[in-house]
């Protein structure tokens, strides 16, 4: 039997439709994410807040306790991390759980917070949206996340088989530092669950996801909630994922669906080396700086 390839995955985007009903929007990703491990992926995504609707007034409701790295949940105080942790480990996989609203204990602060979860059940990263999403389009869409929210302090990593992996949350792709920085860590694929909207979707949805994946020549994958008819917020859809020569190689509409790819992460080195930028910097002109290093 011929062993698997490590450089190659399996990859699901699950875009889900999300209602007002915690407890059922759980029980929803339950089901699709299993359906995404069945299909055989072994790297799964869900949408940025998906446990609840996307305003600044329902985050302090709908936000829970979320672990941070090597925590465990408790079911009654953390049930979206409960079920995260669990639909890992059942369907033997790494879950990117997209984002929820996250209520730090010693604060009081809320957050826009992803865990990854192993195959194994421990939680191997927890990024809290780093960029707030604070915008006044004349004549689109005014909304400010820094009403309820509070930003992260920190570029999210973690490893795989299939090398590392970096995490953002929506906003955060508009900043190409940051998606620079964990290039410089060693990013083979960069994650965005993200809720754009039908203002800015139809505009830079895929065209910031592919900026981000010639840039940083990698694969990037950005996962979206369904639009929901009648939502005071409509997502744009679309989830995608883009090779590091920018093509979109799987995407969907704005219905709920499962976006599957298979990534072969041997393009990574192959690309970075026949376009070498990362070799031909200028650093006595510009630089990146890594605050955290």
């Amino acid at each position: 039997k011929p062993k698997p390839n490590p450089n190659n995955a399996k990859v699901a985007l699950v875009q889900l439709s999300c209602g007002s009903d915690k407890a059922e929007n759980i029980e929803r990703a339950r089901s699709k994410v299993a359906e995404a491990a069945a299909a055989g992926a072994k790297l799964v995504s869900l949408p940025e807040c998906w446990n609840s609707p996307y305003a600044t007034s329902a985050f302090p409701e709908y936000a829970e306790v979320v672990p941070g790295v090597g925590g465990a949940a408790d079911p009654a105080a953390s049930p979206s991390a409960a079920a995260i942790i669990a639909m890992a480990k059942e369907n033997n996989i790494f879950l990117v759980g997209g984002s929820v609203p996250e209520r730090d204990e010693a604060t009081g602060k809320i957050y826009n917070t992803c865990i990854v979860v192993d195959p194994d059940g421990n939680i191997v990263a927890r990024h809290r949206k780093v960029h707030l999403f604070d915008i006044d389009v004349p004549g689109g869409i005014t909304f400010k996340e820094s009403d309820t929210l509070s930003p992260g302090e920190s570029a999210t990593m973690f490893d795989t088989p299939m090398g590392k992996v970096g995490v953002g949350i929506c906003y955060d792709i508009r900043f190409p530092e940051l998606s620079m920085l964990m290039r410089s860590r060693g990013a083979v694929l960069l994650l965005f669950p993200g809720a754009f909207n039908m203002t800015t979707g139809p505009r830079h949805w895929e065209l910031l996801a592919r900026a981000r994946a010639v840039d940083n020549q990698c694969f990037v994958a950005v996962t979206s909630p369904a639009r929901v008819p009648g939502a005071d917020y409509q997502a744009w859809g679309h989830s995608s994922v883009v090779d590091p020569w920018g093509e979109v190689v799987s995407t969907t509409e704005h219905e709920e669906d499962i976006v599957y790819a298979d990534v072969n992460l041997s393009m990574v080195p192959e690309i970075r080396q026949a376009i070498p930028v990362s070799m031909q910097k200028r650093p006595d002109i510009y630089e990146l700086q890594d605050r955290q290093a």
